[in-house]
């Protein structure tokens, strides 16, 4: 299943919400490439959305949910990659 939190996230002067997929990376790059997200969004294990693009990323099928829940859902599915840090 896509999912996406709500845009939350401050960055480069805009608020971001992240899509992930709780199936699979293939699934996740594939809706992706559907709705016209570039492939430079993705970041480890998401995509950065744009909040002015959320309506339209859920209208074609991603689930809204917290972003508590996305990342429960992303851990569940072992598809969670954490930033690494540096030595």
């Amino acid at each position: 299943m896509i999912l996406i939190d709500p845009p939350l996230v401050h960055a480069h002067g805009r608020l971001w919400s992240h899509l992930v997929s709780d199936e699979s990376y293939d699934e996740l790059h594939a809706f992706a490439s559907t709705i016209g997200i570039p492939a430079r969004g993705f970041d480890r294990d998401h995509y950065d959305v744009p909040a002015e693009r959320y309506d339209d990323v859920v209208a074609a099928g991603a689930v809204a949910v917290s972003s508590r829940e996305l990342v429960q859902r992303l851990r569940a599915a072992g598809l969670r990659q954490r930033k690494t840090r540096p030595s």
